[in-house]
């Protein structure tokens, strides 16, 4: 998947058109890996790049026309149970911009493009994952949606971590992309109410 965007701002990162890259965690090229890896080290002091292979991770990367990463982040996957049938579901992990970068709509770009990519994807039911209170109006911007009340619990049935543990300022946000009444359905069941997603103890919080 390609987008071509310029910054209308001009004075954008190198190579004006930017393009959209999608690979398995697995097979990303070791540059692009290293790139990544750099990115979340300067954002996130002490932070580790990479995800549970359980979750099939999927990184989406954008990049200038000189291979440079302006914006990245993780696709995770894996079924939920919704409304008493599991579906389908794939979350957010790890969006991140290049710092001298930041303030160019880069991430925004890069969080529309993953929504698509999820949208487009048979294989995908609906989306779901949390941020920061703060960061809720910029997915929505990129079309997710608030799910108020509804909490996601991570980690494990036996050391779980729910978003609305002591500390924690987190939104819920999804998309749903099975059609007509099915993707209502799913709507319904997921808003207002506590989702075991439980995806172990590397990605806990997904």
């Amino acid at each position: 998947m390609t987008t071509e965007n310029r910054d209308a701002r001009g004075g954008g990162p190198p190579g004006s058109v930017l393009r959209l890259a999608a690979y398995p965690e697995a097979e990303l090229p070791g540059e692009l890996a290293r790139q990544v890896a750099g990115i979340e080290a300067r954002v996130w002091p002490g932070s580790r790049f990479g995800h549970d292979p359980l979750l099939r991770p999927r990184v989406l990367v954008l990049l200038d026309g000189d291979g440079v990463v302006g914006a990245s982040l993780t696709l995770l996957y894996k079924e939920v149970p919704c409304g008493g049938r599991v579906r389908r579901a794939a979350g957010l992990s790890g969006v991140v911009t290049r710092p001298e970068w930041c303030g160019r709509g880069l991430g925004g770009r890069l969080v529309a493009g993953a929504r698509a990519v999820l949208e487009a994807d048979p294989a995908v039911d609906l989306a779901l994952f949390s941020c920061d209170r703060p960061l809720a109006a910029f997915y929505e911007r990129a079309g997710f949606e608030r799910l108020p009340g509804t909490v996601l619990v991570g980690g494990t049935p036996d050391e779980p971590l729910a978003t609305d543990a002591p500390g924690f300022d987190k939104e819920v946000l999804g998309a749903f992309f099975a059609a007509g009444a099915d993707g209502g359905a799913d709507r319904a069941a997921l808003s207002g109410s506590r989702v075991a997603l439980h995806p172990g103890t590397v990605d806990r919080l997904w």
